[in-house]
């Protein structure tokens, strides 16, 4: 019996998401953006000393590391210059070549949204201006760090929304940012990813209620990770907001995280912890007041994300969010959450 009422409020979650009624918005369907970095097919025809380059589709981030570690400087330098689209957006390239080459796009670019990403300091790790826009941003030194964490945010990020000054802590520059500063900032030996770098859903409306978009953002969320594990750096804390947890929660088998946090979610698509294949720790947090406890946490005929991470059947470890407020407020300064947040980043959470 109680099986045949969730699957009725999972088919009244769908007829609701379809038809925008009840007070949910349609949203605008989008195209997940996915193959290789803007610039491919000129990278694809260049050589360096005879030798063709790596396949941005094909090769994997430690493919791409172990070639670079071949090159000399200038023979790096070169590949920044005339491809800076690719050596920008490819994981497994060196950060620094990144930060230069995203900083080379931005600064070449009419757009207003990425013309500030080359202000003095930014530590930009990810470029790409085709559809909406994808940012990365590291706060911290990552070559020196001895913990990482990487923000993923939910729906209506892209380049527009990456570190709008409305609503901060429910945009991945903002969450970043404070959470950063809460594990000492640049007295720390923390760095922080910003990572808007997959298609998000616009809205609150199918895509929002389907894992399409995630599946896309799980595929390059991966990559990320396993260009970061290339690079020689530790294995990261991944905080994961709203949808975010979705694209966190289908990755979470690939990323080699030691840490796997969301906030807010509406569900990771997997019924508990064992389903996530992973052996990072993984935590949950949703304050009171949040507005995703009223979506049913259930999946039918590909709708709705299953089962509530914060559930104790799921098997998550909790995380205290008695102070947040609404459903962006778990990274307000102040919070418990944010401090529980900063422990796990730090590493000394228990």
């Amino acid at each position: 019996m109680r099986r045949f009422a969730r699957t009725l409020v999972t088919v009244a979650l769908a007829t609701t998401v379809v038809t925008g009624t009840a007070g949910w918005a349609s949203g605008d369907a989008q195209r997940p953006l996915t193959g290789p970095p803007p610039g491919t097919a000129g990278w694809r025809a260049d050589a360096v000393d005879g030798h063709r380059l790596p396949d941005p589709q094909r090769a994997a981030p430690a493919e791409v590391a172990s070639f670079f570690a071949t090159l000399a400087s200038a023979q790096r330098d070169a590949l920044v210059a005339r491809h800076p689209s690719v050596v920008g957006n490819l994981d497994g390239v060196p950060l620094e070549l990144r930060y230069r080459a995203n900083r080379m796009t931005a600064l070449r670019s009419d757009d207003p949204r990425y013309r500030r990403l080359a202000e003095d300091g930014r530590q930009i790790l990810a470029l790409d201006p085709r559809g909406r826009g994808l940012v990365a941003e590291v706060f911290g030194e990552l070559r020196s760090a001895r913990r990482v964490s990487v923000v993923v945010p939910g729906s209506d990020i892209d380049a527009g929304t990456f570190d709008r000054s409305s609503d901060p802590y429910g945009t991945p520059a903002g969450m970043a940012t404070s959470l950063y500063a809460a594990t000492g900032g640049a007295a720390g030996s923390t760095a922080v990813i910003a990572w808007a770098g997959y298609t998000t859903p616009l809205g609150v409306g199918v895509d929002a209620a389907t894992g399409r978009l995630a599946e896309a953002g799980a595929d390059r969320l991966a990559r990320l990770t396993a260009g970061l594990a290339a690079d020689g750096l530790p294995r990261p804390a991944v905080f994961c907001h709203s949808y975010g947890s979705v694209v966190c929660g289908l990755a979470a088998h690939r990323m080699g995280a030691a840490d796997v946090v969301v906030l807010g979610s509406p569900g990771m698509r997997a019924d508990d912890v064992a389903a996530l294949r992973t052996d990072a720790r993984v935590w949950a947090a949703k304050d009171p007041t949040d507005w995703i406890d009223d979506v049913p946490h259930v999946e039918f005929a590909g709708l709705g994300h299953g089962t509530d991470p914060t559930a104790p059947e799921f098997g998550a470890r909790r995380v205290p969010a008695r102070d947040a407020h609404g459903h962006t407020g778990y990274f307000a300064p102040g919070t418990d959450s944010l401090r529980a947040f900063a422990a796990i980043a730090e590493g000394s959470a228990r």
